[in-house]
């Protein structure tokens, strides 16, 4: 077996942490927080949620030219990588590369899990404004309410619109649509 070249310096541990995430084998979908590698394998309910916005969504995301995925989303400088249960990004930016930053999003979604509630609601929250995501849609099935954050910053969203379960959620422009969670 020969010894292969890595696109990492020795001494830049971010670079280090990032590329080996990126290089983890097997089906399970794997991020940074803070500089703790996650390993998660969301359930059928965390899915459902993810699916059921996407869903409603998809007519908005044709209208716009764009995709919604589960894709890396790198915050350069920081020690976190994180893989989001849904992004919407244009569709040239998801042609290409592996890896997007929050600022190049229309829109970030995370649905909590019993196991990392916190870090969607508290840590993710304040690195998605910290790094521009225009708009964050937090789905708390523990709590279940829906928060949709807008107008990023540095000390965090400047705005938040929330709602129970069963209630809808109106998402602005560019989607300029009633999310309903009646289902979630």
């Amino acid at each position: 077996m020969s010894a292969q070249s890595h696109s990492y310096a020795a001494d830049d541990p971010e670079s280090a942490l990032k590329y080996a995430i990126q290089h983890i084998r097997g089906d399970d979908r794997a991020q940074i927080v803070e500089g703790v590698i996650e390993q998660s394998v969301p359930v059928w309910d965390h899915e459902n949620v993810a699916d059921l916005i996407r869903e409603q969504i998809g007519p908005a995301l044709r209208r716009l030219g764009c995709r919604a995925g589960a894709g890396n989303l790198d915050l350069p400088g920081s020690p976190n990588w994180y893989v989001p249960d849904l992004a919407v990004v244009p569709r040239e930016l998801a042609k290409g590369g592996d890896t997007l930053v929050p600022d190049q999003t229309l829109l970030v979604v995370e649905v909590t899990s019993e196991s990392n509630g916190d870090t969607d609601r508290i840590t993710k929250r304040r690195r998605y404004a910290e790094y521009g995501a225009p708009l964050y849609l937090l789905a708390d099935r523990q709590e279940r309410t829906c928060t949709l954050f807008s107008k990023p910053g540095e000390l965090g969203y400047m705005k938040s619109d929330s709602c129970r379960f069963g209630e809808p959620l109106h998402l602005p422009e560019p989607f300029d649509l009633e999310l309903d969670t009646s289902e979630f």
